[in-house]
């Protein structure tokens, strides 16, 4: 039987990852070990979408923004500046009981789809999108788009539980 006794685990920039203060007691270093930047953004109000268009959805309340990388006023995106893997997702429901074939979201990084997710609309139903995405830290950004052919223009929902995005940076991958 081997034993390992230490009271400071470094990495490689002598930057204290794990401590222990001799009797049980460990600190982690949180700002090595969290996933963040993390963002989370609802409606504040309803937004139109236009018939057979794809819109960009304007996320203009912040719930959570733990770095100020959600651009929540004019751009509305999210563009973090720390370099790895990212979770991404999104939940929108359109106001309308009608019917609609051709409804999908999109979360795009910079000007591509990362994901495009169809779904039939039927009386209020909500659809949730998600997806895993490296981003460079300097200049890849992330946005959220809809479109539906209802034939008419449909507001989002307002409500916080119904329409919001989320994402964070993943630790250990």
């Amino acid at each position: 039987m081997s034993t390992l006794e230490v009271n400071n685990i470094k990495d490689t920039g002598s930057n204290s990852l794990i401590s222990s203060n001799g009797s049980g007691t460990f600190t982690i270093n949180n700002s090595v070990l969290k996933n963040t930047p993390a963002f989370h953004v609802t409606r504040s109000s309803t937004q139109s979408i236009g018939n057979a268009s794809n819109t960009k959805i304007q996320w203009n309340n912040e719930i959570l923004d733990t770095d100020n990388a959600f651009d929540s006023s004019t751009n509305y995106r999210f563009t973090p500046q720390v370099a790895g893997n990212y979770f991404i997702a999104m939940h929108v429901r359109l106001n309308s009981s009608t019917d609609a074939e051709e409804w999908f979201i999109n979360i795009k990084k910079n000007t591509s789809d990362i994901l495009q997710s169809y779904y039939k609309n039927t009386y209020y139903n909500g659809h949730y999108g998600a997806v895993f995405v490296n981003l460079n830290g300097s200049s890849d950004y992330i946005e959220f788009y809809i479109h539906h052919n209802i034939g008419t223009s449909v507001d989002l929902d307002s409500n916080n539980q119904n329409c919001y995005a989320y994402g964070y940076k993943l630790i250990g991958v």
